[in-house]
């Protein structure tokens, strides 16, 4: 009788899992075509979806794609699950800064070994889906454990209450001690980097498909239970009995049985304690979302990291990220964009990312870092949300750039003259290193910003040359969109920076659902292309790859890069009078007081203060900043005898740093190779070549 139960069980079971999943599947499978139909009427999706492929609505015969844990149809959740446990008692890594305790650097990586593709994430974020699992399940049976213990306990504080010998002090002592299990663990060195060739993360319907797939486990887990206790009497009588047997152990025996069985999970003597470190990121990876951050990505290949802590003047803690050659003379600064971290420098691998390049060819790449994360880092722990996001882009070029530079300088300075001791710090007022800014997007406008009001202010900014990809400025060539937003802003702004100090999504939870979405917009490409087709018609028709910079790592739960509503009412300003100026405060007195005149700072009149070589980039396909715009700050600079360069490419707005463009990392190298040492400079580097051949001699 028991086996036939257990067989109408296991039918009925499966029968349920292929409905469910099947029902869920063809909801997925009738969104994805819609999708793709109405993507069969919209306009101008051929030059937006270029280079995406799937999202055409192709009909077919072939029945839906089966989850990992599904084989022939058949459901093998039991073995999926033991998979899940094995991988993650191998999953844990640690990053180190992968420098020598000597101070030598690493080779570079090369660049063909170690490709990397942003279409890969770590397998490592499923290494704890059984803590997420057994989570689930536990609250699953709660109210079944909540049956089974109530009568148990009154027992049991019947029979203590009857007799309860006393204790002696240090039997007490000891039964409350736990014993601690030291477990060794393994080094980074023991680790090998997660192979990121698939993607394993899942998305939304992926998700569903796992909770289904676990309520219909345990549903029929407990009728199994159930079930087999009613068709065995027998067996229900000995747990019963097992229950009240447990009277017959003296109090004594409990605390020394409690005293062996309690432990202490921890790490290897003298670390730190792994339960305030791995918590967090168990329950990241319990979420399944990608959380590497920048260290993550530069160290798994095979790069030295360091990261800088920054504090402006006024208070905000910036990060600046660095790939350190400690001996170079020649360094390059890197500055992001919009809603951009300087994950996007290193998001195309070896071969495909600036940052990388830049470091092959010999140079020390720090990576800059603009105030305005979800996270809020302030030396004031108690500021306001009003308080911090009340900055606009005079802040980044006045105050984040110029504090991110003079750390540079403060580092380099100090670690050459480490390097070589009898080096002139300055030397005709020339630097004992070059320094080189790559700027994208509104990075290149704060870097603009910073090197005018350092030269107003006549101090030295330390620059030897700016290369500016797609640089912001000037907006008055834009879509209808933007201008949409520019009156948006500049006539309800009173009111609404009262109501919306800053643009970002601002709960986890909402956060961890736009990662989820990314990788459902993958697996579902006709959905995927709708979602393009759409952000780019708000952007005005640009063919970046919108939906795959959403899933990058800087877009997770726990943080992500957020735009201040002043930073955007500044760009409506410059938009809205065409000239290339500061924020425009509002009034005559706030103007007077922030600058000493009643008007902002035309910056493009003060073109004339740039003494330093600069290269424009321009994207043919950018509507963001478009070609006009970019070929706008080039005509300013050619009226202001600025030694300036102008280049296009085929590029959308993120192409320059989300795309891998191997034209563009050629040509961004070539101008910094223009960059040359002074003759002191150089007979300094032959002097210390002559050294090294001597001790090698």
């Amino acid at each position: 009788m028991q086996r036939i139960v257990d067989n109408a069980l296991a039918v009925t079971k499966e029968s349920v899992k292929t409905i469910t999943y099947e029902s869920l599947n063809n909801i997925a499978r009738c969104i994805n075509g819609v999708s793709a139909l109405l993507l069969t009427v919209l306009p101008g999706k051929a030059n937006i979806l270029e280079g995406l492929h799937g999202w055409e609505l192709r009909p077919t015969l072939r029945g839906p794609r089966l989850p990992r844990w599904m084989h022939n149809g058949v459901s093998s959740f039991n073995h999926f699950i033991h998979e899940l446990s094995v991988d993650s008692d191998t999953s844990s890594l640690e990053y180190s800064s992968g420098e020598d305790s000597d101070g030598a650097l690493p080779a570079s990586p090369s660049s063909q070994s170690s490709r990397f593709s942003w279409a890969s994430v770590s397998a490592s974020s499923e290494s704890h889906w059984t803590e997420w699992i057994t989570f689930v399940l536990w609250w699953l049976i709660f109210p079944l454990r909540i049956l089974l213990w109530v009568p148990q306990y009154f027992v049991r504080l019947f029979f203590k209450r009857s007799s309860r010998p006393p204790m002696s002090p240090r039997r007490n002592q000891h039964s409350a001690r736990p014993r601690i299990t030291i477990s060794k663990t393994k080094s980074s060195k023991d680790h090998d980097v997660p192979n990121r060739a698939t993607d394993r993360r899942r998305g939304v319907v992926e998700d569903l498909h796992l909770a289904i797939e676990i309520c219909i486990e345990a549903i029929f887990d407990f009728f199994h239970k159930a079930t087999h206790l009613l068709l065995s009497p027998s067996e229900a009588f000995a747990i019963m009995s097992s229950w009240f047997s447990s009277r017959r152990h003296s109090p004594n025996e409990n605390n020394d049985n409690g005293s062996d069985d309690e432990t202490v999970q921890t790490a290897t003597l003298g670390d730190p304690d792994p339960s305030v470190k791995e918590r967090p990121t168990r329950l990241y990876n319990s979420m399944n979302t990608d959380t590497r951050t920048c260290q993550d990505v530069i160290t798994e290949l095979g790069y030295p990291y360091e990261a800088i802590r920054v504090v402006t003047s006024d208070g905000y803690v910036l990060l600046l990220e660095r790939i350190p050659r400690r001996d170079a003379k020649k360094a390059v600064f890197l500055q992001h964009g919009i809603l951009d971290s300087s994950m996007g420098w290193v998001s195309n691998g070896v071969v495909g990312s600036p940052a990388f390049a830049a470091y092959d060819q010999g140079y020390d790449v720090f990576l800059g870092n603009f105030r305005g994360l979800v996270s809020r880092d302030h030396v004031n722990k108690n500021i306001s949300s009003k308080e911090y996001w009340r900055y606009s882009v005079n802040e980044h070029g006045t105050e984040d750039i110029p504090a991110m530079i003079e750390k540079i300088h403060e580092i380099k300075t100090s670690e050459l003259k480490l390097c070589q001791p009898n080096i002139d710090e300055e030397i005709n007022q020339e630097e004992p290193y070059k320094l080189c800014a790559i700027c994208h997007s509104l990075g290149g406008a704060a870097i603009l910003m910073y090197v005018i009001t350092r030269k107003i202010k006549e101090k030295p900014h330390r620059l030897s040359r700016l290369i500016l990809l797609s640089p912001a400025g000037f907006h008055e060539d834009s879509s209808l969109g933007f201008t949409i937003v520019e009156y948006l802003f500049l006539f309800v702004s009173p009111v609404l920076i009262r109501i919306v100090p800053a643009f970002y999504i601002p709960t986890r939870f909402f956060r961890m659902l736009l990662n989820k979405l990314a990788r459902d917009f993958h697996n579902y490409p006709a959905l995927g292309g709708l979602v393009q087709t759409l952000m780019s018609y708000v952007v005005g028709g640009d063919s970046s790859n919108w939906v795959g910079v959403l899933g990058l790592p800087h877009y997770n739960m726990n943080d992500m890069p957020a735009v201040s509503f002043r930073v955007a009412q500044h760009l409506a300003q410059i938009k809205h009078t065409g000239k290339f100026r500061m924020f425009d405060y509002g009034s005559r007195a706030a103007n007077m007081e922030a600058y000493g005149s009643p008007e902002p700072i035309d910056l493009g009149e003060s073109y004339r203060f740039i003494d330093v070589p600069v290269d424009l980039v321009a994207g043919k396909k950018d509507k963001v900043i478009r070609p006009t715009m970019v070929r706008k700050h080039y005509k300013v600079m050619r009226d202001a005898e600025v030694d300036v360069s102008y280049n296009e490419f085929e590029y959308a707005h993120l192409d320059f740093t989300f795309s891998h463009r191997e034209e563009l990392l050629t040509y961004v190298m070539s101008r910094l190779l223009l960059v040359e040492l002074t003759p002191a400079q150089q007979r300094q580097t032959s002097q210390k070549g002559m050294k090294l051949k001597k001790k090698e001699a």
